[in-house]
């Protein structure tokens, strides 16, 4: 009997049915796992085999030297925030949410922003220089100088073989062939470029104390790039040369869109290098133009005066010939020189208000340009923005206090809570709420509820004892 008894107890049990999964089941799970343990992450690749479907969705491939992992990134995320465009190739840095694409079996990133590799490490810093620098009033209006209006010396601080040399070269020696143009080349791109951009603004300072011409402006300039390709024009060195400048900086680096911390420092931003060529001299062929509409006012008005003038003197000398002839004569002569000098001055004078009023005017366009607007414009947006954000979670947070604190409240006001105190509610046989003893005929029946459930009684006919 022991023996039987040891056996049963030591004997291998049968083992339990193992749970069979359909392949559905199965993906679900997977599914489940990688949604749950993983989530939304950032991932930096080089993207292949892209294509973008008539939808607007777009699929590729993201990889580096030993792996891959398939992306979507689907229409309706571009709604939201400014996509980088893709092409095979490019190095990326995604955000998004990992899954399983059920119909095939297979785990992917549904991508909801892209941007390239490095651009938001560089954006932050381009972020933070920029907040510290306007803190320390290197963007100030106040500070900024307005360019000469007729330069006689401009220096070019760019790459000697780039294409913004050679534009602004070709503008400068069309609008203005007076001009004296000074090249300092320099590199504008990679390691060690923004010290020598520096390097060439501060020596350009120097000129004159050197015996050399000095220039009447200084143009920072370089063609369109990357972020990346600008970002020698953001480093610190290079706003700190451009403020320390005697000399007025106009900055002309990249295209219209791009923005440098050069820009905000310099006196001037100009959107393209040819565009600050045509800012910093004026038309030779407009000056022409207005010399000559003021040479034939001169002219005019000269010789009108001559003519009275001779008309007065022949007057004169008709009615005096025979009395001193030589001393009438040698005072209208006089009287004739005195005017020629006076009409001289007064065209002079014309001439050079003229002048001054053209520069003013000038000036007066320069300080009220619609892309130095429109930046306040973007700025001041930018900061509503940001104060809207900061607001809205303040304002759910105390939705959420007040929901907390009125839920709290009706539990403590429930029926529930006051039985769970000690009470009871007392009903009629018509179910209507016992509130006197004279509601309740002898005989009349009664349920009394308590926290735990009901308890049913008899009104006694018998009279209460006294």
């Amino acid at each position: 009997m022991a023996d039987d008894f040891l056996l049963s107890e030591f004997a291998p049990r049968a083992a339990p049915e193992p749970r069979v999964f359909s392949v559905t089941e199965l993906t679900r799970e997977v599914r489940t796992t990688l949604e749950q343990g993983i989530g939304n992450v950032w991932v930096e690749g080089e993207i292949s085999n892209y294509r973008k479907q008539s939808s607007g969705h777009q699929y590729f491939t993201l990889k580096d030297a030993t792996s891959q992992l398939t992306c979507v990134l689907f229409a309706r995320a571009g709604l939201w925030r400014k996509q980088v465009v893709l092409a095979d190739g490019m190095q990326v840095q995604v955000r998004g949410a990992v899954t399983v694409y059920e119909a095939r079996g297979q785990y992917q990133l549904n991508v909801q922003v892209v941007q390239a590799a490095g651009a938001g490490l560089l954006q932050a810093k381009f972020d933070a220089l920029k907040r510290k620098l306007a803190a320390e009033g290197l963007f100030d209006a106040e500070r900024k100088r307005e360019l000469p209006a007729f330069p006689a010396t401009v220096a070019l601080v760019t790459s000697p073989s780039g294409a913004a040399l050679r534009d602004m070269l070709n503008i400068l020696t069309r609008r203005a062939p007076w001009l004296r143009v000074i090249v300092s080349p320099v590199r504008v791109q990679g390691a060690g470029a923004a010290g020598e951009i520096a390097r060439a603004i501060a020596e350009l300072n120097r000129w004159e104390s050197n015996g050399l011409p000095r220039a009447d402006v200084i143009i920072v300039s370089r063609g369109g790039g990357s972020i990346e390709d600008l970002w020698e024009f953001n480093e610190e060195a290079v706003a700190r040369a451009i403020f320390a400048s005697e000399i007025p900086v106009v900055s002309a680096v990249g295209h219209e869109i791009d923005f440098t911390i050069a820009d905000f420092v310099a006196d001037l931003r100009a959107p393209t290098p040819s565009a600050a060529a045509e800012l910093v001299v004026p038309d030779s062929a407009d000056l022409g133009r207005r010399l000559a509409q003021w040479m034939i006012r001169i002219q005019r008005e000269a010789a009108g005066f001559v003519d009275r003038e001779r008309r007065r003197l022949a007057h004169r000398a008709a009615g005096v010939l025979v009395r001193q002839p030589r001393a009438r004569l040698d005072a209208a002569a006089q009287s004739i020189d005195l005017a020629s000098e006076r009409l001289q001055r007064s065209a002079s004078e014309q001439l050079r208000t003229a002048t001054s009023r053209l520069g003013n005017a000038a000036a007066r366009l320069r300080q009220h340009r619609p892309d130095q607007e429109l930046k306040l414009c973007r700025e001041r947006a930018a900061t509503l923005r940001a104060r809207l954000i900061e607001a809205l979670p303040r304002r759910l947070d105390r939705l959420a206090q007040r929901l907390t604190r009125g839920a709290e409240l009706l539990r403590l006001l429930s029926p529930e809570a006051t039985l769970a105190r000690g009470y009871s509610i007392t009903r009629l046989a018509d179910g209507r709420v016992m509130k006197s003893v004279r509601d309740a005929a002898p005989g009349s029946s009664l349920v009394t509820r308590v926290l735990d459930g009901e308890v049913s009684s008899t009104v006694s006919a018998e009279p209460p004892l006294s």
